[in-house]
């Protein structure tokens, strides 16, 4: 039992650090602040599980950190493509694309990815896992008991809470449609969804009505519910795999939760 609560405690530490590297990450590129992770809470657990067992498996090959790089380059890049088709299966959605870069399977994995995570793999075996695990040491067993069941109990609530959320993605943004296209009726407008169409509209609208732009931030967070809308916001590369038109319309959305 031991054993595996430091698996779980180590997997915890991996997670954060993961989400800390692709919020900053995204951060940067979208100039404001992103929650990257799927789940509510500050973790990430793909770089916690892909970190446990490099750690499980790799912790022997100390001596030889070519091979490691090696073996967590193709490892990570595995990890990555199985979670990116599992979750496209389960909620009919792209969640990232590397499409555009060089070198990429299907734009679910890139070998620059696998370069960065191989680099990632020898950094962990080498230099952060002994002295993580020399840490994690110390803590009282008593401690390590009750953390663990915490931080259990609050990512499985976490899992629930997030896939009941994303569940009905589709249909939320079909509803959107529906009373935007209403409303450009209504306006004698013909509306066509995409971003550039839409920061066109935005421009038109600001010298003169910025009421419209805010009723239709309203209809979109009155539609979509809280998770739907963080996803759509953190994942910029999101798409349907359902209906090209939901993914113009999770577009329009991420501009208009821009424009706050």
């Amino acid at each position: 039992m031991t054993n595996i609560e430091y698996l779980f405690l180590w997997f915890l530490l991996y997670s954060c650090a993961g989400w800390v590297y692709e919020s900053i990450l995204v951060s940067a590129v979208e100039r404001r602040w992103v929650n990257r992770g799927f789940l509510n809470g500050p973790i990430c657990p793909i770089y916690g599980a892909g970190a446990v067992l490099a750690i499980v498996l790799l912790s022997g090959l100390r001596a030889h950190p070519v091979l490691v790089f090696l073996i967590s380059a193709l490892g990570a890049s595995v990890l990555e493509y199985v979670t990116s088709w599992a979750m496209e299966k389960m909620f009919h959605a792209r969640w990232w694309d590397y499409s555009d870069y060089r070198f990429n399977i299907q734009g679910r994995v890139s070998l620059l990815g696998a370069l960065v995570f191989g680099a990632a793999g020898v950094g962990l075996i080498e230099f952060a896992q002994p002295w993580v695990a020399q840490w994690i040491m110390l803590i009282p067993m008593n401690a390590v008991h009750a953390i663990c069941a915490v931080f259990a109990v609050a990512i499985v609530a976490d899992t629930v809470v997030t896939v009941r959320g994303m569940v009905n993605l589709s249909k939320s943004l079909r509803d959107f449609s529906e009373i935007i296209q209403s409303a450009a009726e209504h306006a004698g407008e013909s509306y066509q969804w995409g971003k550039d169409v839409l920061l066109q509209k935005i421009h038109e609208w600001s010298s003169s009505s910025q009421e419209i732009v805010s009723n239709m931030r309203g209809s979109a967070v009155a539609t979509l519910n809280r998770q739907q809308r963080r996803m759509i916001q953190s994942f910029p590369h999101l798409k349907s795999t359902e209906s090209a038109n939901d993914s113009k319309i999770m577009e329009t959305v991420r501009e208009l939760l821009r424009r706050k």
